[in-house]
């Protein structure tokens, strides 16, 4: 059994020391089979996007040997080019003197490979100089992983973002000017600025983000998952392997680029099966921090990140001065594609939502911690004593809990609209509770604010500000739970009050509901 690649991104390293590879070189052959030569993708952080760059240095390193049993191996003629490649994780950045100063490092860096001494002294310039002594030997392929590490990590910085910006844009347009020198320009990164603002002159770029030709370029399809890690599955099923794989593609699968092929996420899959247990592991690897400070001061409403319509427009829609929250979120793997809707011949409507499990639950817990002021390990405890008391149909219990969390809750981050902040804040509690739980419910006469089921219970809640006996007289008016006949379970409706001055619940009333 091979061994698990965990945090190894170089291909030949991988080969070398028989590492696991899942074998993804049809795909990469796909992308200059036809002929394609400049390449623009963009992936979630941890995705597989340096190891894509590894592969592709060797291809076109002509390093044959190394493909020994994979795809490729006897598919192309293993000509060697010269490949220049620029990685910008890890480097310094933090103003446009160091982001120059880094751009002629990668340069540098590059010549000495190839025993060039350069003697331009701007830092496009040295790039075009590169690329004019490379092509004298063979034409140049250029290969750039995350692109754009010196804009995204200063989302929050404007200035310093903009300046970068401007740098970067200088230094990708000796690209365009050095087209009859190239083989193939590959480049990728988490985030997709706009064409404008970064590759204005490099203007021949191919998008593939959401291409369904490249859509399984990265991350792991069910077959890969199935052919790979068998052996894995088995070990750690035991006589559950159904069970099994559906708990491991509800965690893990469900990441989309063109809402029909979905794969899994590789970094979570390899730490599964490292680990031998499910955890939160690719949510680790990052906070959103200012993704969820831009949800709070947009005021987005959390509900719609659950079912999130849009146009094609988002995917172009980022850019320093200004940007999409839902576009962000996408393009840091937060929200995907689950399907999209042809409703003519030139548009379509993409339906976004969290991928998975593990990124629908950490994410919520985070966002949960950030609106009651409170930290993630601390939602962990009281998620757990919130299920402990519905379980078991304790509701004294259950709304203690819920206003010692809302008695929690700092003053000042109360925002004006009250009760669609009662609302957040329930949301999210109910959504963590990880038992059945629908909200914003709809009926042929209305929309139910809550219904959380248990194993011998359904509990149907309305929330209003002020009393409690307005919201259970809407249950009961509209009759509501209606909609859950015929059901053996006991059904409860519990109307919730809430007191603006005091920011807190006021009351709640519940009442059996007696059916057939």
């Amino acid at each position: 059994m091979k061994t698990l690649p965990i945090g190894v991104q170089t291909f030949s390293k991988l080969i070398k020391e028989n590492h696991l590879y899942v074998d993804k070189t049809r795909d990469i052959y796909n992308l200059f089979a036809e002929g394609g030569q400049y390449y623009f993708l963009s992936r979630p952080r941890r995705f597989g996007k340096s190891l894509l760059i590894s592969v592709l240095k060797e291809v076109f390193s002509g390093n044959k040997e190394l493909f020994n049993g994979l795809w490729i191996y006897d598919k192309i003629t293993w000509e060697k080019y010269p490949v220049i490649h620029l990685d910008f994780l890890g480097l310094e950045y933090g103003s446009r003197e160091k982001l120059i100063e880094t751009l002629k490092y990668l340069v540098n860096q590059n010549a000495k490979t190839y025993g060039i001494r350069l003697k331009e002294k701007g830092y496009d310039k040295r790039f075009r100089e590169l690329i004019g002594e490379l092509s004298k030997t063979n034409k140049v392929v250029i290969l750039v992983d995350e692109y754009d590490k010196p804009l995204i990590d200063f989302v929050d910085k404007k200035e310093i973002a903009r300046e970068n910006r401007d740098v970067l844009k200088t230094f990708y347009g000796a690209i365009k000017g050095a087209d009859e020198h190239l083989k193939f320009v590959f480049i990728t990164g988490v985030s997709k600025f706009s064409k404008v603002s970064v590759f204005s002159d490099l203007n021949n770029l191919r998008d593939i983000t959401i291409s369904g030709s490249f859509s399984t370029l990265l991350g792991y399809t069910e077959e890969e998952l199935l052919q790979y890690f068998e052996d894995r599955i088995d070990k750690m099923a035991g006589k559950k392997r159904e069970g099994l794989i559906a708990d491991i593609k509800s965690w893990y699968n469900g990441y989309s680029w063109d809402g029909k092929h979905f794969v899994y996420n590789p970094l979570s899959i390899l730490h599964l099966f490292q680990e031998g247990h499910f955890g939160n592991y690719w949510f680790a690897t990052g906070t959103p921090t200012f993704l969820v400070k831009s949800l709070r001061e947009n005021k987005i409403d959390i509900k719609r990140l659950e079912n999130y319509e849009t146009t094609k427009l988002l995917f172009d829609s980022y850019d320093i001065d200004q940007f999409n929250v839902f576009a962000l979120l996408f393009q840091t793997g937060y929200l995907t594609i689950k399907e999209i809707k042809e409703i003519s011949l030139t548009q379509s409507i993409y339906r976004l939502s969290y991928p998975n499990k593990e990124v629908k639950e950490s994410f919520l817990d985070y966002l949960a911690a950030d609106y009651m002021g409170k930290q993630p390990d601390e939602m962990g405890y009281l998620t757990y004593k919130l299920q402990e008391t519905i379980g078991n149909a304790d509701l004294d219990g259950f709304f203690i809990l819920l206003k010692s969390i809302f008695a929690s809750v700092p003053y000042d981050i109360f925002i004006q609209e009250k009760e669609a902040y009662y609302h957040t804040i329930i949301y999210l509690l109910l959504k963590l509770l990880g038992i059945n739980i629908a909200v914003e419910v709809e009926t042929n006469i209305g929309r139910i604010d809550g219904v959380l089921e248990t194993k011998s219970h359904i509990f149907i809640m309305e929330f209003k500000v002020g009393k409690a006996s307005e919201a259970l007289e809407q249950i009961k008016e509209k009759k509501y739970y209606e909609k859950y006949f015929p059901t053996p379970k006991h059904i409860k409706m519990i109307g919730i009050g809430f007191n603006p001055e005091e920011r807190n619940i006021k009351e709640f009333l519940v009442e059996d509901v007696t059916h057939c």
